[in-house]
């Protein structure tokens, strides 16, 4: 297990399937893809590969053994990427992390960072699987909900988007203005396609309406903002959002219990590189002015 060239030749060949795939992948001659893995074989004691006519295909051996070169392979591009983070220069690949519905407030600043370092190749992650910075799959993450606990990161707090009601103009003409919550029965309402769903607003319009009144439901939180748009019922959007769209009424002023408070998350690692550092200032002065909306 000492030679990690012939295991990682034994993981090209069984992704590939054939031994000239594996070479021209690697770069070497055919024969020294046979070598590698016929001296892993003989090393181990064990047949790591079928051989026919069409290629090569994995034993269970060799699959048990594959998995785990799979996440060492893995794990050293990831290691490449937090290396590449720690120059002095604010240039490469900034990768920057959070949900997609933060896309409104976090791509105008990407933007903007990219015109003042235009050495910058942006990467902006969205989804609701958990990037992990300590295997390098971000510089930075902006997360929402609890303070994020993970061992050697930096946690800042950031920013707490105020969450309100609104309908459009095009709603109110034909439903009317709910003069209070109590109203709310007599209306249609917009929401997330999730029973369960542990968002503060989600919780309190589930115990405030009725069930039959959530009549447009989603998973996709930009369907939800376009459907209060287009009139098909009252929702939630924070006042962000929603001053960027026209022909928005506000139906319900933020609570506090509906907003959510997010975070910057860096690595202790990369938290004071260069790169790092000018970005969260910039993204921080970009911020002072969504807390005026």
């Amino acid at each position: 297990m000492d030679n990690w060239d012939e295991i990682r030749t034994a993981f090209n060949v069984a992704r590939v399937g054939t031994v000239s795939g594996a070479a021209e992948v690697l770069g070497v001659h055919h024969a020294t893809v046979i070598r590698h893995i016929d001296a892993l074989e003989e090393r181990l004691g064990v047949r790591l590969f079928q051989r026919h006519a069409r290629g090569y295909t994995p034993t269970d051996a060799g699959e048990d053994l594959l998995r785990v070169a799979q996440a060492t392979d893995e794990q050293f591009a990831q290691l490449a990427g937090r290396i590449k983070g720690q120059g002095d220069a604010v240039s490469g690949e900034l990768v920057v992390t959070s949900l997609g519905g933060l896309g409104h407030l976090i791509v105008p600043v990407l933007a903007g960072f990219q015109r003042a370092y235009p050495d910058i190749i942006v990467r902006y992650l969205t989804g609701d699987r958990l990037f992990r910075l300590e295997y390098g799959e971000a510089h930075v993450a902006i997360r929402a909900g609890n303070a994020p606990d993970q061992p050697d990161n930096v946690v800042q707090q950031f920013f707490r988007q105020p969450i309100a009601l609104f309908a459009s103009e095009t709603y109110i003409a034909e439903h009317g203005m709910p003069g209070s919550v109590a109203d709310f029965a007599g209306h249609r309402f917009v929401s997330a396609d999730d029973p369960k769903s542990r968002a503060p607003f989600a919780r309190w319009l589930r115990e405030n309406v009725p069930a039959e009144a959530i009549v447009f439901r989603s998973g996709d939180v930009h369907a939800l903002r376009r459907a209060i748009a287009e009139g098909a019922g009252i929702g939630f959007m924070s006042r962000l959002q929603a001053a960027e769209m026209q022909g928005l009424v506000e139906v319900h002023p933020p609570l506090e219990e509906w907003s959510t408070p997010l975070w910057l998350v860096t690595h202790m690692d990369l938290h004071r590189t260069t790169k790092v550092q000018a970005f969260l200032g910039f993204l921080k002065d970009h911020a002072k002015a969504w807390a005026s909306v």
